[in-house]
């Protein structure tokens, strides 16, 4: 069984890998979609993987980090790709739930990369 619970933030980045014409290059923001997924067994007796507010938790520590922020000045988020957000926020997200099966990262509505 699998639940999820998405949050949203904005932020500021830059890529600073790409070349200087490419349009990443610039100072740029977007409304970034965030999914956390827990996947297990249901817990007997409670009949639920986890707790929703356990999620929220984690949406809550990654918003205080990155919500309104320059994404590239935060330790990890150097060259703040989709990719490497997703990364670091299922990084973050395992330290406090085990079983993250996934974290999804939308920069656009129509784009953007899944962790695993």
């Amino acid at each position: 069984m699998k639940i999820f619970k998405d949050f949203y933030f904005e932020a500021a980045h830059r890529l600073p890998y790409v070349p200087a014409a490419h349009k990443c290059s610039r100072l740029h923001g977007h409304n970034y979609k965030v999914r956390i997924e827990v996947e297990g067994e249901l817990i007997t007796g409670l009949d639920w993987v986890c707790d929703f507010s356990m999620i929220e938790v984690i949406a809550d520590v990654i918003k205080e980090q990155v919500d309104h922020r320059y994404l590239n000045e935060i330790n990890g988020l150097e060259n703040p790709t989709a990719e490497i957000i997703a990364l670091w926020i299922l990084a973050i997200a395992r330290l406090m739930i085990h079983n993250i099966s996934c974290v999804t990262v939308w920069e656009t509505e129509d784009c953007g990369a899944i962790a695993t």
